[in-house]
């Protein structure tokens, strides 16, 4: 598989817009564990081989268990997730499927009564993330398997100097 282009390189300021939101969601006091099951669970549903790849990878080097990525497809039906992730992660499935129906009332009931009202617009803001960078990994066939998580902390350091 090749890219059909690089992305970054044809509109940085995209992508540093994008990098905007990152870093707000990054800094904004959820749980990095829970915005990487987030993010992981928005790639898999739609089929973003390289976020899935990231995702999997920054989890693991932030010491998250195999068992709970092997099973987030079908977290409904374990007992290895709080009720706080499995809200957020209702909330992520939601809002990436919002063509399907919408938000329902009891998802957002759910969620709210796991995150406060600032919480559950940031953890909005990092579905929202993952669904942008999906459709750009995905519309140009970014090739997964070279992403590294050491990249990532070199970012987040860079950030917060």
């Amino acid at each position: 598989m090749a890219p059909r282009l690089k992305y970054a390189e044809a509109a940085p300021g995209a992508v540093e817009a994008m990098s905007g939101l990152e870093t707000y969601v990054r800094r904004s006091g959820l749980e990095h564990s829970l915005i990487e099951l987030v993010k992981l669970r928005a790639s898999q549903i739609n089929g973003c081989a390289y976020c899935i790849d990231m995702h999997t990878k920054d989890a693991r080097a932030a010491g998250e268990t195999e068992q709970r990525l092997y099973a987030l497809s079908a977290w409904e039906e374990t007992p290895f997730y709080s009720a706080r992730e499995r809200a957020a992660l209702a909330w992520a499935e939601a809002v990436t499927r919002v063509a399907d129906g919408h938000v329902p009332d009891a998802v957002y009931e759910q969620a709210r009564a796991q995150f406060g009202e600032k919480e559950l617009v940031d953890l909005t803001m990092a579905v929202i993330a993952i669904n942008g960078w999906n459709r750009l990994a995905i519309s140009f066939r970014t090739v997964p398997g070279t992403y590294q998580p050491a990249q990532r902390r070199r970012e987040t350091e860079k950030e917060r100097a």
